[in-house]
């Protein structure tokens, strides 16, 4: 962990590379976030950061949503999203559960193309099902803009753990 005003001076490579994971295998946008220093605030480097992912195509948030790992898979994913779901309890399903989580979530990438994502950090394996269960009933525009909401949430709290204020 390492303090705002330490990371203003670095250098855009070094921010970069220290933020590169904070939004799922897509340095581009800290990237981008970079040439807009200094921030006052972890919240307003945060809301830049929206920014940029709010301003890019449609064809580029959806290669954002992609890079997201499916919630209780047994894929490679990077060491953020291994301990978020292990703290979720995803990492530890019954063989039952883990072919509940499987079969929802292939329904759920048939439907809208794209992996159910959900900030997971607070809630259990009960809950995220739920929540799956829930949001395989809605819309494709409707579940694109609930991705985004939830990787801009997962961000911040990535943010937060990296970053001292």
């Amino acid at each position: 962990m390492i303090t705002l005003e330490i990371l203003q001076v670095k250098s855009n490579e070094e921010f970069t590379d220290f933020l590169s994971d904070v939004f799922e295998h897509s340095p581009w946008i800290p990237e981008q976030a970079a040439a807009s220093r200094p921030f006052s605030t972890l919240l307003i480097l945060h809301q830049c950061m929206v920014d940029i992912v709010n301003r890019a195509s449609t064809e580029k948030k959806l290669e954002l949503i992609r890079k997201h790992p499916n919630l209780g898979d047994k894929v490679e994913m990077t060491d953020d999203s291994i301990k978020e779901q292990r703290g979720a309890g995803l990492k530890d399903l019954t063989a039952l559960e883990y072919e509940n989580f499987l079969s929802l979530n292939k329904r759920y990438m048939d439907k809208f193309g794209f992996p159910f994502i959900l900030a997971v950090r607070g809630k259990d394996k009960n809950e995220i099902y739920e929540a799956m269960q829930t949001r395989i009933h809605h819309t494709e525009k409707d579940e694109f803009e609930t991705a985004l909401s939830e990787i801009h949430r997962i961000a911040l709290l990535r943010l937060q753990e990296k970053i001292k204020c």
